[in-house]
């Protein structure tokens, strides 16, 4: 068999599996909708993980994005500003990161500075931060990365679909962007 009949035979086969499908209505629609669920089912794994994690590690009583928002902060051990959280988290709802900064200063994992001259304020994970992020990444390192050195190719793989998550990630804010001009469908006209 040629590999265009091949080809041939394989698409009509996959139709039959995504015609009826009001996102899929071509065999590239079909595999980026595919896309698209798989990163959902990826992102609600990955959350799991993260809390369930937070609570063997002694920070059960912060929300997935506080947990997150910690790392964010304890990145190259630099003082960041609610903005630069946003920015390295791709979120736009500064207030929401702000109250989850308030929260982890009330419990003593971060901490408000302020530079003497300027007016922002930026955070720094406190020593008791420091000690639940650091037995954070030693349990993360035991459970998980310890199972994944398994895969083969492992780290050349993750380097490729980071590579490609991040060029989607673009495509699809650009996408968001062109939307706001778009008026809202009304089905009443």
């Amino acid at each position: 068999m040629t590999n265009k009949k091949q080809e041939s035979e394989q698409e009509q086969l996959d139709e039959a599996h995504y015609r009826a499908w009001h996102l899929a209505r071509s065999p590239h629609e079909a595999i980026s909708t595919e896309y698209e669920w798989s990163v959902l089912r990826f992102q609600q794994a990955f959350e799991r993980w993260i809390t369930q994690l937070a609570d063997i590690t002694g920070l059960a009583e912060l929300s997935y994005i506080e947990i997150i928002i910690m790392h964010v902060i304890r990145m190259q051990d630099r003082p960041k500003t609610a903005a630069s959280i946003a920015r390295q988290l791709n979120r736009d709802d500064i207030p929401n990161i702000q109250y989850c900064l308030r929260k982890l200063v009330k419990m003593d994992l971060c901490q408000k500075i302020t530079e003497s001259g300027n007016k922002t304020t930026a955070f720094e994970v406190t020593e008791k931060g420091k000690q639940m992020t650091d037995r954070y990444a030693e349990v993360r390192r035991q459970i998980l990365t310890e199972q994944t050195k398994n895969i083969d190719r492992v780290d050349e793989k993750l380097r490729e679909a980071t590579q490609m998550i991040s060029l989607l990630t673009g495509l699809y804010d650009e996408a968001g962007r062109i939307t706001a001009s778009y008026s809202p469908f009304n089905s009443d006209k």
